[in-house]
């Protein structure tokens, strides 16, 4: 594929034409990995455990502020699912249960690296 440089942005030129319908996006890598990530706290999850490394249930929920314990729960089962996420439970009372990445999750380090970078240069702009 021919990239064109404009700025600091690289560009794709399309190896077709523009999907035509929903279903032609749907199949493509960028919608698959949208739905891995979206979501209001999957994208911070990832990044707290990027940063981080392994947390602990209660560190990552003070880490994301204003998150109900359901609405945690779930995206960590999601992102679990997913195969992002590998969730640890140790046999002591009280239950002690640790989050990290896997090897698949870990990949989108560099991803959201890029976000960042992107966001730290822009921020001022608007």
């Amino acid at each position: 594929m021919d990239t064109h440089q404009k700025g600091s942005v690289k560009r794709r030129k399309a190896a077709g034409p523009m999907p035509a319908d929903r279903r032609e996006y749907d199949g493509t890598g960028f919608c698959y990995t949208l739905t891995l990530i979206s979501g209001k706290y999957k994208a911070p999850i990832l990044y707290a455990l990027v940063v981080h490394g392994t947390i602990r249930y209660n560190e990552l929920r003070r880490y994301l502020g204003s998150v109900s314990f359901k609405t945690l729960t779930d995206a960590l089962k999601a992102l679990e699912r997913d195969g992002l996420v590998r969730r640890k439970v140790y046999p002591v009372i009280p239950p002690k249960v640790e989050y990290s990445l896997t090897p698949l999750g870990r990949s989108l380090g560099p991803i959201l690296g890029s976000l960042c970078d992107w966001g730290e240069a822009h921020r001022g702009n608007r």
